[in-house]
């Protein structure tokens, strides 16, 4: 049997799990090589977690997450109004499944953009792709689409996103194109898709915010139709740093 060939094959068909195994078993003495079955088992197991880890790193990379967080290095304390039983009701992300939003306030400062991005990251490592964007990347976003006439693509490429994360909601004034589009978003992903939002000002401001009764009402509608919150307080943790 030509192992080096069989090598060369499996890197061919881009099975570097499967691959990788295979090199250190033949690297073992003969007598400790498993039996067939087992080998075969074990690459297979090892291709397997090999795509795992690939797809979280490609979904990890075009999330765009704005910090590499994760839920275990979120402080929860009475202090900052957060549980770790709290926490743990997202760590499984049955909210995306359910297709349940999740809202984040507190003072600047206070760690929503980290924990929003944690909670990205948490469905990035469970196989959901996810999308971070500041206010700021958004309204640019959506201003070169219509300028380029894509923005249909772009509605389309959001609705797919399992998790939506936009960060610094109130921050600056939404233009009435600007509110629509986020009404149109919003109501494509309504009933099949996740959004996280942080913002700094409490959920009861976000209507005069909008500062557009009608579209704000339907805005808040499909927020808040099936949603979490978390309402972080504290200090500023970027005292701390």
């Amino acid at each position: 049997m030509n192992t080096q060939a069989t090598l060369e094959q499996m890197q061919q068909l881009r099975l570097q799990g499967m691959a990788q195994s295979y090199e250190a078993i033949l690297a073992l003495p003969s007598h400790q090589h498993p039996e067939a079955h087992q080998m075969l088992a074990q690459l297979i197991q090892q291709e397997k977690e090999w795509k795992i880890v690939k797809r979280t790193r490609m979904y990890l990379r075009i999330s765009k997450l704005r910090y590499a967080a994760s839920l275990e290095e979120i402080k929860c304390s009475k202090k900052r109004n957060l549980t770790k039983e709290q926490l743990a009701l997202f760590a499984d992300c049955s909210y995306i499944n359910r297709s349940e939003n999740i809202l984040i306030t507190g003072a600047t400062g206070c760690g929503k953009s980290y924990l929003a991005c944690a909670l990205g990251h948490q469905a990035c490592l469970l196989g959901h792709k996810a999308l971070y964007l500041n206010m700021t990347r958004f309204v640019e976003k959506l201003t070169l689409a219509k300028i380029e006439g894509s923005v249909i693509k772009l509605y389309n490429q959001i609705e797919k996103i399992p998790l939506l994360i936009l960060d610094d909601f109130g921050l600056q004034p939404l233009d009435p194109a600007i509110r629509l589009s986020l009404l149109q978003i919003l109501e494509d992903r309504y009933g099949k898709r996740s959004t996280i939002i942080a913002s700094q000002l409490p959920i009861n401001k976000w209507h005069e915010y909008i500062a557009d009764s009608t579209l704000a009402d339907a805005i808040l509608d499909r927020l808040t139709a099936k949603f979490h919150r978390i309402e972080l307080k504290g200090e500023s943790l970027r005292k701390n740093i």
